[in-house]
This record gives structure tokens, sequence and C-alpha cells, in this order.
């Protein structure tokens, strides 16, 4: 069975795993892309924390600016680089949120105090010093002293519902491999599976 053949997730679970082998720190980091409604795009850097054929999962202060970015424009891409493999994988789609059960399930599953952080930190907002940001922390350290902290109302799970993902392997002399899963949907939007096409590199 070729590449091609294979379910993409499958194909990315195999890449992922084997990135996770060979790479010094944080096989799961990829590139964020979001736009905001009027069109203008920002990157950073998070952390994948779920992969399934629903699609793939991370964690955000949706208060943050790319949390108010995908609330105004709910579609984004994804850039996992593997330089240890020389390999890339590149992913396009909507963007829905997680269940509240399962957001609250993965913050139950955080250190305690990067549960205490989501609620001090005001991401992406003027910080005044330092000083500013510990004592918010021991504020809620204190408030949260004993027994279960709670999921802040703003922090909550980002799916990125791919129609697009691209699998890019490093060849000798530039002459890349490049296989383009594309999602085909029916008449109603369901989804029917994927085509695949290979690109010139």
């Amino acid at each position: 069975m070729t590449d091609a053949d294979r379910n993409p997730y499958e194909l990315f679970a195999d890449w992922l795993d084997e990135a996770g082998r060979s790479e010094p720190n944080d096989p799961n980091a990829m590139a964020l892309a979001t736009a905001d409604s009027d069109g203008i795009p920002s990157v950073r850097m998070v952390l994948l924390k779920g992969v399934d054929e629903r699609g793939f999962v991370f964690y955000t202060n949706m208060e943050s600016r790319k949390g108010r970015q995908l609330l105004a424009n709910p579609s984004a891409a994804l850039c996992f680089h593997w330089k240890s493999l020389r390999r890339s994988v590149r992913v396009e789609g909507a963007v829905e949120q997680v269940s509240d059960a399962e957001a609250d399930a993965y913050f139950d599953s955080r250190p305690r105090e990067s549960r205490i952080g989501a609620w001090a930190s005001q991401q992406s907002r003027p910080l005044e010093g330092r000083w500013e940001l510990e004592k918010r922390v021991a504020q809620y350290a204190a408030k949260f002293a004993i027994g279960h902290i709670p999921r802040p109302p703003y922090w909550t799970g980002c799916r990125i519902v791919p129609r697009r993902i691209e699998f890019w392997q490093d060849k000798p002399f530039r002459l890349h491999e490049r296989l383009v899963y594309l999602r085909v949907q029916d008449e109603a939007g369901g989804t029917t599976g994927w085509t695949t096409e290979r690109l010139y590199p």
C-alpha cells in the first residue's frame, strides 16, 4: 500500500510517532495561522493536544489575540515541521470549539500550576511588569488553595476540521515529494472521503 492509499490521519499518526522518537523537543509543536475579520494574518507556535478522525485539537484562552481571531474568522492553517526527519505536514480547514466535556477533561489533566496560570494570565493583553503577573498568580493560588480548580469560561479547545492536508518529504536535488489529501463532500455538505494528488516540488 502506498501513502496515497492510506487514511491521512493514519499517515499523520505514523509521522508524529516517528518525530516523537527523533525530535529533541516538542514533536507536537505546530505553527498556527489565523486571520482577523479584515483578513490580516497572524501566526504563532502552539501544541497539538489531540488528533482523530474529527480533526486536530489545541487549547487556548479565547480572549487572546488568536482566540478573538478564531471567533471572528473560524478558519485556520497548521504547519508541522520535523527537521530531524526532513518532513512537514500542512493542514487547512474550518475551526470549531470542542465540547465542554472535552475541554473540562483536558483542563483537569493539566498540572495544578498550569490551571492556576490559565486564570491568572490575561493572555495577549498589556502587562505593566512581571510583578503584576506574579501577583495575579498568587491571588488565584490563594483562591484555589484547596479543592478542584474549575476551567475558566474563556478557556477551551479548538478543533481544525481539515479540508486539505499536505505531506511533504525532503528528497535530493530539491525534488521533494508532496502528497495532498483533499476532503470530498456530498451535495448536503457531508464528508464522503478523500481524494489525493501529487504536486510538483
